[in-house]
């Protein structure tokens, strides 16, 4: 039966592919918009990925879109200043980590529970991020034009061009697999989300490596945030609303395709791949951006619903 709830979601999603391919003949299924997809969804691949570690140990953070925010500002609130682009990068991947790592510490040595923890930093991230750009949109000639570049450059292979931003997603994503399957600290961190307690009882220092999630995430949010920034070539205070719940939504769906129903680096990959597609495929179809909002959410639901379904009848 655990096969079958694991089944259920992939079954779906290759249910989803098939329609819209038949509907979209032309378009859905080429190269470039496959290539398109990759594109789009990388800044929110990263998220999810970072997001996987800290939902290892049972944790979440609703914190990572408005960190994302705050990093892109900070960067191009350097740039503007007329610090070099090293130093803006470094200053936004460095705010990152070290809000992650706030949360972190919140959590881990305070005892908050990570909700209020990340929510209330979701609040102070925000508001760092209005007080760093001072409400506005940093653009134009504030924005080195190697910063831009970036995210227009990519690698021909075989007469297509596989983006920059979607190399760096994949980049995450074998960071974030190596670090979880194959390394002592992801074990420890799925021993954490087991069970917390025998884990500290077994001698794991659960404060010490709750902290260290918390960072990585923090860190992976503030990449995510100059990759954004990166393709619209400017930053703005608000740019990373909607990547909490996205990066969310893909952990829980990839949960439904994991065998162990526990947060993975490639069962994330393919939730952010299912948000994905159904995406590009309403907007291609012209479905109104709040239908679309709602389908994602139903089907979300109908996952995960079958998912606790199917294991509880195992």
């Amino acid at each position: 039966m655990i096969h079958l709830r694991r089944y259920a979601t992939l079954v779906g999603f290759g249910l989803i592919l098939l329609a819209f391919a038949l509907a979209l003949p032309d378009t859905f299924l080429t190269a470039q918009n496959l290539i398109n997809i990759s594109q789009q969804v990388s800044m929110l691949a990263v998220v999810a990925f970072a997001m996987t570690v800290v939902m290892a140990m049972g944790d979440f953070d609703l914190s990572v879109g408005a960190m994302a925010s705050l990093a892109g500002v900070v960067a191009a609130s350097l740039f503007a200043a007329g610090f070099s682009l090293p130093a803006g990068l470094l200053a936004g991947l460095g705010t990152g980590l070290l809000g992650g790592l706030f949360n972190g510490l919140l959590v881990a040595r305070l005892g908050i529970l990570p909700f209020v923890a990340t929510l209330g930093t979701l609040t102070m991230f925000s508001g760092a991020a209005f007080m760093v750009s001072d409400g506005r949109t940093i653009f134009g000639d504030d924005i080195p034009e190697a910063f831009g570049a970036f995210a227009r450059g990519g690698l021909p292979v075989g007469g297509l061009v596989l983006p920059s931003l979607s190399l760096l997603a994949l980049a995450a994503l074998l960071i974030v697999w190596v670090l979880l399957e194959h390394t002592s600290y992801g074990r420890r961190l799925y021993a954490i989300g087991g069970n917390m307690e025998a884990a500290r009882l077994a001698g794991v220092p659960v404060r010490r490596l709750r902290a260290s999630a918390f960072a990585v995430t923090g860190l992976g949010a503030a990449v995510a945030g100059l990759m954004y920034a990166s393709r619209v070539a400017s930053a703005n205070p608000t740019q990373g609303d909607g990547l909490m719940l996205n990066a969310i939504a893909a952990v829980f769906l990839g949960m439904t395709m994991s065998e162990e129903s526990e947060p993975r680096a490639l069962a994330t990959l393919a939730g952010v791949l299912m948000l994905a597609v159904l995406d590009n495929g309403l907007t291609q179809l012209a479905v109104d951006s709040y239908l679309r909002q709602f389908l994602v959410g139903a089907i979300i639901l109908a996952a995960v619903a079958s998912s606790r379904i199917g294991l509880s009848k195992g």
